[in-house]
Parts: structure tokens; C-alpha cells; sequence
């Protein structure tokens, strides 16, 4: 089994506004975007009480990733998609958690089950 190097519990960085494109951008509804957060801080949740078994760990982040596909139809009925924009800000949020807590993880990796 692999493990994560730094195994103390750690708690996130409360100064990091997450999917911080996305909430700037009138194009995502803000409601979509907490829709988009839940998975996101699920992880998070999981990493502060630090879990170090990096399957297990990849494993939250395909469940986040497969819960983020299954809101596309949403965003399309609500006049936005998840794309280019929402494809970086998603991708810059796993890639600060990834490194915040030590995680040897490639981002491309860590949301390998994206549909957008």
C-alpha cells in the first residue's frame, strides 16, 4: 500500500476560497457552485482527519469527481456547463488541496473520471 508522507491531522487552509473562478463568474449560479462544493469539501473532510491510504484517498476523489459529472445536466437546464472556466477552477482547487495536505497525487489523476 501507498501512504501519504505527512500523516498528522491536519485542517485546511480556511484563508483559500474554493472554486474561487467559478464564484466569481455570473455564468455558474452560485447554487450550482455549492452543488459543485459539497464533493469538494467532502474530501477535504476526510484529509483533516488524515488519512494517509492513498487508494482510499482516490477513491473520495473519483466519488467528488463522479458527483460533479452528475450535475451537468443541471447546469445545462440552468443556462450554464461545466467547461473551460469550471474545468480550471475545479482542477486549481484539487491541485491546492492536493499540495496543502502533502497528497503525491497528480491532479490529472485525482479527477481521472471527469466528463467535463
Amino acid at each position: 500500500m501507498k501512504y501519504v508522507t505527512e500523516a498528522a491531522m491536519k485542517s485546511f487552509d480556511k484563508n483559500y476560497m474554493l472554486l474561487a473562478s467559478m464564484y466569481r463568474d455570473e455564468y455558474y449560479p452560485d447554487f450550482l457552485v455549492d452543488k459543485v462544493l459539497e464533493p469538494v469539501q467532502s474530501v477535504i473532510a476526510i484529509l483533516e482527519t488524515g488519512e494517509t491510504n492513498l487508494e482510499k484517498i482516490q477513491e473520495k476523489f473519483d466519488e467528488m469527481t463522479e458527483s460533479i459529472n452528475d450535475l451537468q445536466e443541471e447546469f445545462e437546464d440552468n443556462g450554464s456547463e461545466l467547461e473551460t472556466v469550471a474545468r480550471e477552477s475545479i482542477g486549481e482547487t484539487v491541485e491546492y488541496i492536493l499540495d496543502w495536505f502533502g497528497i503525491d497525487i497528480d491532479v490529472e489523476d485525482a479527477i481521472r473520471n471527469r466528463e467535463w
